[in-house]
């Protein structure tokens, strides 16, 4: 790891403001792109050209291209994270406030919790993590009822469909991360997604393909905006801020880098609410908290083994 003494503080600073604010901007700028074009159009191109750029580069720098089991791997990675989790994000920000949509997205660890706990047992249920799965399952249930008790909730809850794609996609997301523990990938971070953005998006274009979105799409109807709003997620959202996270990721703690997740679904509020006139009201309010509660709880909570783990380590 590079010495702190060496490395200007300014770099570190706007590496985290770049994973802050980019990230959890581009919430904002999928809102904004899908009003014109087909949801999985849109993805389809975002990883193709970010995932053509990223493979490319290292190709460039004399890094080895995946092999055929890498590829395969790959695939199967991709298929989880461009399609069941990017895809229906997109889909869903069609139905659902960009701000909402990144706070339902911030359950990614709740979920991934829960998988530990129910499925990989590598991870021990106790009387914290319960009670933060109850609060983020609970700031899930504000943003989609009508009321809290006898407390009315302003607005309008979320559509149904929206939320449910966007848990599903939280989940496959968890799931993602579960199986590239156990996938051979390529051992460059950089590499890594770079193919999987690539595959990704082939993905998605078969995706948008087999749902006829192609047939409507005309290019030469999409206004400046909507395409500024793909340069952005292409440009920002994949190449400079994925940049910025591996960067980070060598130079300071997982713990530092991982509290981007409370940050991002802020700013996609706040920047909903000032340049696109969602509203910001006491549903999204409490939601929120709620679910930043226990993403909090959760990332800073210590692991817990299973004693069934423990023993069988203590037996190797």
């Amino acid at each position: 790891m590079e010495a702190k003494a060496h490395r200007p503080a300014w770099k570190t600073l706007l590496a985290f403001a770049i994973i802050y604010f980019v990230w959890g901007s581009t919430f904002f700028a999928i809102r904004v792109g899908v009003r014109e074009v087909p949801p999985f159009v849109l993805a389809a191109m975002r990883f193709l050209v970010a995932g053509l750029v990223l493979y490319g580069w290292m190709i460039a720098k004399g890094e080895r291209s995946p092999s055929g089991h890498q590829w395969m791997s790959v695939f199967s990675v991709a298929l989880l994270i461009f399609v069941g989790d990017y895809g229906l994000l997109f889909w869903a920000e069609q139905r659902v406030p960009s701000g909402v949509a990144a706070v339902m997205m911030a359950t990614i660890p709740v979920f991934m919790a829960l998988s530990e706990i129910v499925f990989l047992r590598t991870q021990r249920l106790t009387v914290r993590l319960a009670l933060a799965l109850l609060i983020g399952i609970g700031g899930v249930a504000v943003l989609m009822s009508h009321s809290l008790g006898s407390l009315k909730l302003s607005g309008a809850p979320i559509d149904k469909a929206g939320a449910v794609a966007l848990i599903i996609a939280s989940m496959s997301w968890s799931v993602s991360s579960a199986l590239t523990r156990k996938l051979s990938l390529p051992p460059s971070k950089v590499m890594s997604s770079g193919a999987q953005m690539l595959a990704g998006g082939v993905l998605l274009a078969l995706t948008a393909a087999a749902l006829g979105e192609f047939r409507n799409f005309r290019p030469w109807t999409v206004s400046r905006e909507a395409w500024l709003s793909l340069l952005y997620l292409i440009v920002a959202g994949s190449i400079i801020a994925f940049t910025a996270y591996v960067w980070l990721i060598h130079h300071e703690s997982p713990t530092k880098v991982g509290t981007y997740a409370y940050v991002n679904p802020v700013v996609a509020v706040l920047l909903g609410y000032f340049l696109g006139g969602e509203t910001l009201g006491l549903r999204t309010i409490l939601g929120t908290v709620f679910v930043l509660i226990s993403v909090v709880v959760i990332t800073t909570t210590r692991v817990k083994k299973p004693v069934a783990t423990l023993a069988a380590e203590d037996a190797g």
